[in-house]
C-alpha cells in the first residue's frame, strides 16, 4: 500500500490541476492559453469577487476563434468541453463598467482540470463496486497510460523538429554550395569581360 502511495504520489507530480488566481481591473480582459490535444476533456471552476454595478463574463475559443464555452455576469460557476483538435485554448476573463461610473478591481480565481484529472473516482469506484485498493489501483493505471502518452507526444515532437532541423540544414548547405558558384561564376565573368575591355582598350596584350 505505501508503495502504491508513493507511485501515486510521483505520478501525480506529472499529471495535475491547474489553479491561479488574479486582480481583474475595470474594463480590461485576461486571458489564459493552454496547448491541448485532440478528444481532451477540460473542465473550469471559476469565483469572482462581487462588485456593485459591474460584471464579469467568460469565454472560452480556439485558436480558430470557435467558441466553446461562453457566459455572462458571472460570479462563481463551473464550465466544461472537450478539446476538437490539438490546438491551443484560450479562456478570457472580460471586465464590463457603466460609463460614468467608477470601476473597482475584482479578484478572480480559477482552477482548470484536464483529462484523467476530470475523472471522479470515487463516484466511479461506487458504481463498479470497486474496494479502495482497487480504485487506487485504476486511478494509478489511468496516470500511467496518461503519461505514457505524454511522452509518445513529446517523443514525436522531437522527431519533428529534428527533422525540421535537418531539412534547415540541407537547405542552408544547398544555398551556401549554390551562392558560392553564383559568386565564382561572377568573379570569372568579371575577369574575362575586364580582360576583353582591356584588350579592346589595347592596355594590355
Amino acid at each position: 500500500m505505501k508503495m502504491i502511495s508513493f507511485s501515486l504520489v510521483i505520478l501525480t507530480c506529472f499529471v495535475s490541476a491547474n489553479c491561479i488566481m488574479w486582480t481583474l481591473e475595470p474594463n480590461s480582459q485576461k486571458c489564459l492559453r493552454e496547448e491541448l490535444q485532440q478528444n481532451i476533456p477540460v473542465i473550469g471552476e471559476f469565483e469572482v469577487s462581487e462588485a456593485s454595478g459591474q460584471t464579469v463574463d467568460y469565454v472560452v475559443t480556439d485558436s480558430k476563434g470557435h467558441i466553446l464555452a461562453k457566459r455572462q455576469g458571472i460570479s462563481k460557476g463551473k464550465f466544461s468541453f472537450n478539446t476538437e483538435s490539438y490546438d491551443t485554448y484560450e479562456i478570457c476573463f472580460v471586465s464590463h463598467v457603466p460609463q460614468n461610473f467608477k470601476g473597482i478591481a475584482q479578484e478572480v480565481s480559477l482552477v482548470t482540470k484536464h483529462g484523467i484529472e476530470t475523472k471522479n473516482y470515487d463516484t466511479l469506484g461506487e458504481a463498479a463496486q470497486l474496494k479502495p485498493i482497487e480504485v487506487e489501483l485504476k486511478r494509478l493505471e489511468d496516470l500511467s497510460n496518461a503519461i505514457v502518452q505524454d511522452f509518445a507526444i513529446m517523443r514525436k515532437r522531437e522527431e519533428e523538429m529534428r527533422d525540421t532541423n535537418e531539412s534547415t540544414n540541407s537547405r542552408v548547405l544547398y544555398f551556401s554550395v549554390f551562392s558560392m558558384c553564383c559568386l565564382l561564376g561572377l568573379a570569372t565573368w568579371q575577369v574575362l569581360y575586364l580582360r576583353t575591355y582591356f584588350k579592346a582598350k589595347k592596355l594590355i596584350e
